[in-house]
């Protein structure tokens, strides 16, 4: 029998075009908020006319309210957008991408959001929103969380709420700082992270990639010695991927690695790992923190990435990732890796 939807599709599909145009507009308004009907009208490239007609019969619904600062969901619009959600995963196919994608990576599951990245800050909250739900499912007990740095995974951060239940959580992370933002650290956002859940966290100051005779030093020093024991005993792990050449330029790369990583075509990077698109390591930063082979020890790993740029890099990393991993991607990268 068919589903509702498909019918719908069949016999009414002006009604799905109106009830995706007033899906996007709740979604942008709910992320946005409060956010001025201009401000809409660009962002998802409706002309204002059209936009106010939208607004107004949304107002009617009291699904959206108005004051002087711009537009906010209502509670009941809030309640609305949750129940919509996964009926536009229907509408759009997603669900269906999911299992193609899952079983093209040969990986646990992938759970998609509607968008990309490249083209739209507010996908980037989205993935943060997705992974948060998923690794709450994942949490039983006492929990040891490690976490890489990265703008994605603060989008993970700011999107964490306090735990209801009795379960204990201990964010660390994963390994030393990049020579980044401060805000965009492992250190900075396992912090963050903490104080979202009411929960504790760990630091990690070292540096991110050291000299042989360094590490050998640092791994030896008590506090990073015990640090370093709660990292490799994780229960879960938060990760980004990153573009290889984009990563290396954050860690101020010598100019000779640069060569030697683009002769050797790299295009992923994850731990200090460098992957071309067969998967291979190419190169591999000496760091102190978690290593790729640790992964294959803990329970849960849940990887972060969207954008279609990004999507060799996801898919090089992946051939290298346990076959435990949770991908929590956006629909640009989600096409480009069933592309290609």
């Amino acid at each position: 029998m068919q589903s509702f939807i498909d019918i719908q599709k069949k016999l009414l599909p002006d009604l799905l075009q109106v009830l995706k145009k007033r899906y996007s507009i709740l979604r942008y308004i709910g992320f946005m908020q409060p956010v001025g009907r201009r401000s809409v009208a660009v962002s998802l490239g409706y002309t204002e006319r059209i936009l106010r007609g939208e607004v107004d019969f949304l107002k009617e619904q009291h699904l959206l309210s108005t004051n002087t600062v711009g537009m906010s969901l209502t509670p009941e619009g809030k309640k609305l957008l949750e129940d919509l959600e996964a009926v536009m995963r229907e509408l759009t196919g997603i669900d269906v991408v999911e299992l193609e994608l899952k079983d093209l990576l040969g990986i646990s599951k992938v759970v998609i959001v509607p968008g990309d990245s490249d083209k739209s800050p507010m996908v980037k909250g989205e993935l943060g929103k997705a992974c948060a739900a998923s690794m709450k499912k994942l949490l039983v007990g006492k929990n040891i969380i490690a976490v890489t740095g990265g703008s994605t995974m603060a989008a993970v951060a700011e999107r964490l709420s306090p735990e209801n239940s009795h379960k204990e959580l201990l964010f660390v992370p994963a390994r030393g700082g990049v020579g980044e933002d401060v805000h965009n650290q492992a250190n900075t956002i396992s912090s963050i992270m903490s104080k979202n859940t009411h929960s504790k966290h760990r630091v990690f100051y070292v540096p991110d990639q050291v000299s042989t005779e360094i590490y050998e030093s640092l791994i030896k020093d008590p506090n990073i010695h015990e640090v370093l024991k709660l990292v490799k005993s994780a229960s879960m792990v938060l990760h980004g991927i990153g573009d290889a050449i984009t990563m290396a330029e954050r860690r101020k790369t010598n100019p000779e690695i640069l060569k030697k990583l683009e002769s050797k075509k790299a295009v992923g990077e994850a731990f200090g790992y460098y992957f071309n698109e067969e998967g291979e390591i190419v190169h591999k930063v000496l760091t102190i923190g978690l290593q790729l082979e640790d992964l294959a020890h803990i329970p849960n790993v849940i990887a972060v990435a969207g954008g279609s740029s990004k999507a060799k890099a996801i898919k090089a990393y992946l051939k290298k990732a346990p076959s435990s991993t949770i991908l929590i991607t956006d629909e640009g990268a989600a096409k480009a890796l069933l592309i290609g």
